[in-house]
């Protein structure tokens, strides 16, 4: 951001910044480690390994020049401006590390001084250094050759325990935690198998596993290792490749990993490390988002978050790949499929656009502007209007925009690749997540947990489907919301809701309180029509739970 509108920013959250006078940093060897490790779990995701930023903005020592002018260094701001920032965030949608009581006044300071140094190199990783860490923890022979379960085992719903590296199966009909499996560190996503037999697992720290849905008790049968940081995972799809492949995408190294679908044995790795598209720059750091499986071709389509491209990745010999690399914009991040699924929808988040990727004919179809900031749709909302036919909207992370976009050209060409609706949600600034519905219910859910007001961040929105306007708002009960207190008496606050997933059927909607380590927070279930709350699921061991994936609704895209 230029340092006129780094001000403003700053301004707006109650911060008085003068550029400091360079101060002389010194962090001990275990004040680094420290530093190092808080930055890989909460840092990099935004700002990048090498931090010369993507969703957030570059925070190296250094002046940047950008396309929108000078970009300051860390260094010239100074440790008590950035503690500032840190502490509280923006409304940008940069949580408030301090004020949330995630970070210590401690850890916030330590790290203003850390991004003043210079970003330390992450370690590459090799095919061999991926087979370290592979196990077949049950093979496949000793597995089930049906369900052992009578349970609708399509039903479960796969619950992220995101800051204690852990997985919960929830039983949709009886609510029970089936069980509770390991996982990588902060688990971003789950994926099914075309069959649903397996869950897939990928965690910030690179860890896959994969875990038998058909066992009495589900557990994890393999797992593996394949970077230092990733965020997405799929499988093969295709008719005849069906459960065959896995796939990694990892953020550091920057990198394609492909894998035996059943065991996890790593088969090929490629480097995504890449030119931009428009200005073509080398960018080692050029990061996977995400991916999808093609339901037209055998091919995954990989979203390269710095370089801004497409690439469709054909897997039928997965040794010898073919890439078809398609320009698109910068920098992707997430997305989902239209109704038809067809269309893949993509998120290009610092550019506030939406490209839509042609999947059958293998060709960008639009790249349209939301008039939002920071589009984040997680997979997005599907509605099939009566007005405007099908369309597929996101949430904003940087504004209270819920956008919807045309998506059928051949039957409503005068709505396609267009914003039909920008839906205000309440009050100011971003926050926004995730938004999801379903085919069988008449609403689509708006959660908020990084707005920076405590009162838009503890409820969540309401949108009708046909009217495209928000019609209520519903706030999260206290008792639910109540701090959490550390050994030495401080209050921490849970966030909120966050996340939302429908069951088999739809007619209910579960959302998460998104809590922290220090002790559990449930997960409440609403009727996803009435909206009244059914059901308050506690265990003791749900704890940080953020993402919910049911098996039959993501095997089957339904969103």
């Amino acid at each position: 951001m230029q340092l006129k509108k780094f001000f403003s920013v700053v301004a707006a959250i109650g911060v008085a910044v003068t550029l400091a006078q360079a101060e002389e940093i010194k962090l001990s060897k275990e004040e680094m480690a420290k530093a190092n490790k808080i930055y890989f779990d909460r840092c990099a995701g935004c700002h990048g390994m090498l931090r010369k930023g993507a969703l957030g903005p570059w925070i190296r020592p250094e002046h940047h020049k950008g396309k929108k002018g000078e970009v300051p260094g860390t260094k010239e701001l100074g440790t008590k401006a950035l503690v500032d920032i840190i502490y509280n965030g923006t409304p940008g949608g940069m949580p408030g590390w301090g004020k949330s009581g995630e970070l210590t006044k401690e850890e916030v300071e330590l790290m203003a001084k850390y991004v003043q140094l210079p970003p330390v190199a992450p370690p590459e990783k090799s095919l061999s250094d991926m087979k370290k860490s592979w196990k077949v923890l049950v093979p496949v022979s000793k597995r089930p050759k049906k369900p052992e379960t009578k349970r609708d085992w399509q039903n479960y719903f796969g619950v992220v325990l995101r800051d204690v590296g852990k997985i919960a199966i929830i039983d949709g009909v009886t609510k029970e935690v089936v069980s509770v499996v390991p996982s990588g560190f902060a688990t971003h996503i789950l994926r099914m198998s075309k069959s649903g037999r397996y869950m897939y697992a990928i965690g910030r720290d690179g860890k896959a596993e994969v875990i038998d849905l058909w066992m009495k008790k589900p557990q994890v049968v393999a797992e593996i290792r394949v970077c230092n940081d990733a965020r997405s995972i799929d499988t093969s799809k295709y008719k005849g490749y069906e459960d065959k492949y896995a796939v990694v995408g990892c953020y550091w190294p920057p990198s394609i990993v492909t894998l035996k679908g059943d065991t996890l044995e790593p088969i090929q790795i490629v480097s995504t490390a890449s030119y931009t598209y428009d200005t073509g720059e080398f960018t080692r750091e050029a990061r996977v988002a995400s991916i999808v499986a093609n339901h037209h071709k055998p091919e995954w389509v990989i979203n390269i978050k710095e370089t801004g491209q497409v690439w469709l990745y054909n897997y039928e010999d997965p040794r010898n790949p073919t890439i078809h690399m398609l320009m698109a914009e910068r920098y992707l991040h997430d997305g989902g499929w239209d109704l038809s699924k067809r269309y893949f929808l993509v998120a290009a988040n610092a550019r506030n656009k939406i490209v839509a990727v042609d999947t059958e004919k293998g060709k960008i179809a639009a790249i349209i502007p939301t008039g939002g900031v920071k589009p984040h749709p997680g997979r997005g909302a599907n509605i099939n209007h009566p007005k405007y036919g099908p369309i597929w909207c996101t949430g904003h992370i940087g504004s209270n925009d819920i956008v919807c976009i045309g998506t059928d050209p051949k039957n409503h060409p005068k709505y396609a690749w267009k914003v039909v609706a920008d839906i205000k949600l309440p009050g100011e600034g971003g926050g926004n997540l995730f938004i999801k519905t379903h085919p069988k219910c008449k609403y689509i859910f708006a959660d908020r947990p990084v707005n920076p007001n405590r009162k838009l961040q503890t409820q969540f929105y309401v949108i009708d489907k046909k009217s495209l306007k928000v019609v209520k708002t519903v706030p999260i009960p206290k008792e639910y919301l109540k701090p959490a207190k550390t050994k030495d008496g401080k209050e921490v606050k849970a966030r909120g809701p966050v996340h939302f997933e429908f069951n088999k059927d739809g007619t209910e909607v579960w959302t998460s309180i998104w809590g922290n380590k220090l002790e559990p927070t449930p997960i409440l279930v609403y009727d996803a029509n009435t909206l009244k709350l059914k059901k308050v699921i506690k265990d003791p061991r749900i704890i940080t739970p953020t993402g919910k994936f049911n098996v039959y609704n993501t095997m089957n895209d339904i969103y």
